[in-house]
């Protein structure tokens, strides 16, 4: 289930349009001002933000720069939503950072539309695209899992289960995950094992970064709710060498 926060500080539309997204099968978060945005996003990264231009606090194309200048949100898709119709506004706010650019009043099935495209185009583009988090480094193609310390790139040996479930919270970094989305994306939906199954992975694949210290520091679990690969904590840990 893909997370959408909603940034609208007109209470009435931002509910109708979490309304129809959550009726579409998406987990959304409302924001009614810019300042609540940003500790949403600091809080769970989501899978794509739409944004109001006008906002209490900063205008949407600020909150856009502002993401796409941090390292962390920099690859957040973007759709502008707002009622500034003019070619000069749209330009404006492709050019802060938006991918789509959506002007009041829209039909839901365009918005359901827009955003289908946005997170299709911002997936990664192949199975075998090498990703990096942090010190980690996972390339499909090669099968091969690789971390970086002082005495430059080593490798590290995780079993296949491990590595489909490490290369899925790769490209899903900063988010948190329930033991049924993993089973769900890591296993299929249609394998029927317990949620059990998950700690048990996980804490297997704890062992095996376990090698090299604090790495698996950026595996985490977030009580209740799930588990999370944070790239800040595995940054933090390779400064401090």
């Amino acid at each position: 289930m893909s997370r959408v926060l909603v940034v609208e500080d007109e209470a009435a539309i931002a509910e109708l349009v979490a309304l129809n997204l959550r009726h579409a099968g998406f987990d959304v978060e409302i924001a009614g001002d810019a300042e609540t945005a940003v500790l949403a996003v600091n809080r769970v990264l989501p899978d794509l933000a739409l944004l109001d231009w006008m906002l209490p606090g900063a205008s949407g194309l600020q909150l856009a720069r502002r993401w796409r200048g941090d390292p962390r949100t920099r690859e957040l898709p973007l759709i502008m939503l707002t009622a500034r119709s003019d070619e000069a506004d749209k330009i404006a706010g492709l050019d802060a950072g938006a991918d789509d650019y959506l002007t009041k009043p829209f039909s839901t099935k365009e918005l359901l539309a827009r955003i289908r495209a946005v997170l299709r185009r911002r997936a990664p583009d192949a199975l075998d695209t090498a990703v990096e988090v942090g010190p980690l480094r996972l390339d499909p193609a090669t099968h091969r899992v690789t971390f970086r310390d002082a005495q430059g790139w080593r490798e590290l040996k995780v079993q296949p289960t491990e590595f489909r479930l490490l290369h899925y919270l790769m490209t899903h970094p900063e988010r948190v995950h329930s033991r049924a989305q993993l089973l769900d994306k890591v296993w299929g939906d249609h394998v029927f094992i317990e949620e059990r199954t998950v700690d048990v992975h996980i804490k297997r694949l704890r062992e095996a970064m376990s090698t090299h210290p604090r790495l698996s520091e950026c595996l985490e679990t977030v009580r209740g709710a799930g588990y999370r690969l944070t790239q800040l904590q595995a940054t933090a840990s390779t400064a401090a060498r």
